[in-house]
């Protein structure tokens, strides 16, 4: 797949081909610019439309929806992109540049056919995506970190933090809906786990979801939080809403990046904070990567059992240093940090992906080794699927003690 060029100014579907394969040209994409832009916002579907029917060049409905979703991906999506970033399963995009398109499918990366028609369209992309998410890039503010209208993570670099040309990395932000039957069938979670897991849930255990980027923190998650009775009220905060569990009753706050001028941030802190006043029966935060683990601790030490949290980290054994290096941000000392962890946390559930296959690695007890020294120690390990049983380690059948038969 390559962009419409000069050298290919479609304006429509191509003779015979039932109106399944349009292109747009610079000259139509300029006239939907001038059209919309005087609109507020991004432009939905009708208003796309409508624009089109303006232009005059397109007949038939089924031009019409093909041109429309063609235009949308170039005015506020990922233009030539979003194809990718609509395939299911896809969870990164990555651009190094107009002929290195490289796609993750949950396998690893892998080079996309996709093409760019040179560097500059690879650098009016990436700008056009940080304005559409409200953000700046240019050669004064050369790096961008944002989010697009549909919670894709967008990272980009110009030029001269990128001396070859700028490149672009998307993240692909899913909702989590699997619940737990439905992880264990696919290998991600063992089976003799389960009973511990819903246990965990229903003694109202603080929980501790950990992993590398892409191990499946936040499905695991959801799929907890589905085993939490339906009685109970459920406040989710995040970055971007992800979590979706099957609950009749969730409140979700999404935390807000400051617009171009530097003002109307709403932090991760900010809505863990304000969470504690909206009455919940368990706060949940999406995932912990700053300052906000201040507030999480302090919440879970203040008889708000239940609570539940992602974390990156690269094994349950190095989750104490990951929370001190984050509580820093917020200016707790070690000890302090120490102390409130090893109250307000319960249990640790550390993912791994292996060969592709993401599943549940690790569960780990919290605990004070001595005195200002935090320890999250495994009980039990699993390879994943077709590596045999989980291996009970000391400290499992005290773990199932407490929590097994909640």
């Amino acid at each position: 797949m390559r962009a419409a060029g000069p050298g290919r100014a479609g304006t429509g579907p191509a003779p015979g081909d039932g109106g399944r394969s349009a292109v747009l040209d610079p000259l139509l994409l300029d006239g939907l610019r001038t059209r919309l832009g005087a609109a507020a916002g991004t432009p939905d579907d009708a208003a796309v439309a409508d624009a089109l029917r303006a232009s005059g060049r397109v007949l038939g409905s089924d031009a019409l929806a093909e041109l429309t979703r063609a235009a949308r991906a170039e005015l506020s999506g990922a233009g030539p992109l979003q194809p990718l970033l609509e395939e299911p399963g896809v969870t990164d995009v990555l651009v190094n540049g107009p002929d290195e398109v490289w796609v993750d499918r949950g396998d690893g990366l892998r080079r996309s056919d996709v093409r760019l028609a040179g560097a500059a369209e690879v650098r009016a992309l990436a700008v056009r995506m940080a304005a559409v998410a409200g953000a700046r890039l240019d050669d004064a503010s050369p790096v961008v970190d944002a989010r697009l209208p549909d919670g894709t993570r967008l990272h980009a670099a110009v030029e001269p933090i990128a001396p070859a040309g700028a490149v672009i990395a998307l993240r692909v932000l899913r909702q989590a809906v699997l619940d737990l039957p439905a992880l264990t069938a696919r290998g991600a979670v063992p089976a003799a786990w389960g009973p511990l897991l819903a246990g965990l849930v229903a003694g109202r255990a603080n929980l501790l979801v950990t992993g590398g980027t892409g191990t499946g923190k936040t499905t695991l998650l959801a799929a907890l939080l589905g085993l939490v009775p339906p009685g109970e009220r459920l406040l989710t905060v995040e970055e971007a809403r992800e979590l979706a569990p099957v609950h009749p009753h969730v409140v979700a706050l999404a935390a807000r990046r400051a617009n171009v001028e530097g003002t109307g941030e709403v932090t991760l802190t900010d809505l863990v904070h304000g969470a504690l006043r909206m009455r919940p029966d368990r706060i949940v935060l999406g995932e912990c990567r700053g300052a906000e683990v201040r507030e999480l601790l302090l919440a879970l030490n203040t008889g708000h059992d239940g609570g539940m949290a992602t974390v990156h980290a690269n094994a349950a054994e190095h989750v104490p240093a990951r929370l001190e290096a984050l509580a820093a941000l917020a200016g707790m000392p070690r000890a302090a940090v120490a102390a409130q962890a090893a109250a307000a946390l319960d249990v640790v559930l550390h993912l791994r992906r292996r060969r592709g296959v993401r599943h549940l690695a690790q569960v780990a007890v919290v605990r004070l080794a001595a005195p200002g020294e935090l320890e999250v120690r495994p009980v039990a390990t699993w390879d994943g699927p077709g590596t045999g049983d989980p291996a009970p380690g000391p400290g499992w059948e005290d773990l199932l003690r407490r929590w097994g038969r909640c």
